[in-house]
């Protein structure tokens, strides 16, 4: 695994601490995670997240999407943030997407930000946005952008963290439940 490890502890409620740590996933890393990353995905959409899947997501194609995710990462593309319990076991993820145009190599995308639903609540999420921000800043990017559902417990976060929102689209894209629903825009500028 990657040398970089930082610590994450819940900030919200210190009588219930649990330790997480994030790391960096290479494509070698992301092989050794593999069912677990594919677990996580499978919960994340069977509990309504909206992330490009429908409901009836399959392991084989969420072990797909991996995949490709995998492929991205070996190729320089994008980098995979995990964040791991204190069994080594995985609790969350989010992508940093660095391949851009040449015309925007100063910015980066934020994609599937990913919390186990068990393990929600706990500050994961918000400790993986503050890591993936920071690597963007150290690799040179001074604008983030992402998508979410709007008005989603994401939306929220993101907002909390100072993400500002460029737009609303109505309709966007279907909730994993089949009824269409709108997305945000979010940016940051480092």
């Amino acid at each position: 695994m990657n040398q970089h490890v930082q610590s994450v502890m819940d900030s919200e409620d210190r009588s219930s601490v649990l330790p997480f740590v994030l790391r960096e996933f290479a494509a070698a890393d992301m092989q050794a995670y593999m069912p677990q990353l594919i677990h996580l995905l499978t919960n994340c959409v069977g509990h309504g997240a909206s992330v490009g899947f429908m409901a009836d997501l399959t392991p084989e194609k969420a072990a797909a999407f991996w995949q490709k995710i995998q492929s991205s990462v070996a190729a320089g593309e994008r980098r995979l943030f995990a964040a791991l319990d204190a069994q080594h076991m995985l609790a969350g993820a989010v992508q940093l997407i660095t391949d851009m145009p040449d015309n925007q190599p100063h910015r980066a995308e934020i994609a599937k930000l990913l919390v186990f639903s068990h393990q929600r609540r706990k500050g994961i999420a918000r400790a993986l946005m503050l890591h993936a921000q920071q690597e963007a800043r150290k690799a040179g990017k001074s604008l983030l952008v992402l998508d979410t559902e709007t008005g989603s417990p994401a939306a929220l976060l993101y907002r909390s963290l100072g993400w500002q929102v460029g737009g609303h689209i109505p309709g966007y894209a279907r909730l994993p439940s089949g009824p269409l629903a709108g997305t945000s825009i979010f940016y940051m500028v480092l």
